[in-house]
């Protein structure tokens, strides 16, 4: 795995400074999205498998009480696992971008675009960085970046589950996947969902919003709506993945 890219930057504190022990990268950085201009999110994935044992370890010294008893809650190991490396990976690049411990970040919730309530998108004091975090089982994705970001991770899902779910989407993303004959394809589903639910994520409601009220595209190349920029993520087979920033 790769080192932690803000360990590079002029400024971040040195790994070994962050716990009583150095704590071995959790995350690999992914490559730069072609995004217009220097302001683009920064990415890194967690792979689950390469850091279960490591995590279960440093876990309390990392999160909170609140993290760690959510990560009780999930009944699959699996899951539970996943979850743990999502949540210190995360803290421990939101730490090294803030210059303090990774138990230290304080992360609240920005009200609600649609009720006003406190139940927003995840954010920081200060407003001056935006994080994303998704994570299925076995993989995360994180994003770091200068204005609000959204992330989504998924597997590739089976068919039956495509022709369940694609009368939730626009019309005209429908009517893209039912013309892909003889089905509608798993892949190219995987790839609208990542994209719409990564800019649902950004604007902070999630799928409390009408998913079929926004038209992103299942096309290779994204249609992002007013305002916001979006591109499709590499990830390991089996998966897709995207990322959907505001500018």
């Amino acid at each position: 795995m790769t080192p932690l890219a803000s360990r590079s930057r002029p400024g971040s504190p040195p790994d070994g400074a962050l716990l009583p022990d150095p704590l071995p990268p959790l995350t690999s950085a992914l490559p730069r999205q072609p995004w217009p201009g220097p302001a683009g999110p920064r990415l890194w994935l967690v792979a689950t498998a390469a850091h279960q044992e490591t995590v279960t370890r440093y876990a309390p010294l990392v999160l909170d009480p609140a993290e760690l008893a959510r990560a009780e809650e999930f009944r699959r190991p699996g899951d539970r696992a996943t979850y743990m490396c999502a949540h210190v990976g995360l803290r421990r690049l939101l730490g090294a971008h803030l210059g303090i411990a990774p138990r230290a970040v304080l992360v609240a919730r920005a009200p609600c675009p649609c009720c006003g309530e406190p139940h927003g998108r995840p954010v920081l004091p200060g407003g001056r960085l935006h994080f994303s975090l998704s994570h299925c089982e076995g993989l995360s994705l994180i994003a770091v970046a200068a204005t609000p970001v959204g992330v989504d991770i998924e597997p590739v899902p089976a068919p039956e589950t495509v022709m369940e779910a694609a009368d939730v989407l626009h019309p005209a993303e429908s009517a893209e996947l039912t013309a892909l004959a003889p089905d509608p394809g798993a892949a190219a589903f995987a790839r609208v969902w990542t994209r719409k639910e990564a800019y649902l994520k950004g604007i902070g409601v999630g799928l409390g919003a009408d998913p079929s009220a926004e038209y992103v595209g299942s096309g290779p190349v994204p249609s992002a709506p007013a305002g916001w920029l979006l591109a499709d993520v590499t990830v390991p087979a089996g998966h897709r993945a995207a990322v959907a920033l505001r500018w």
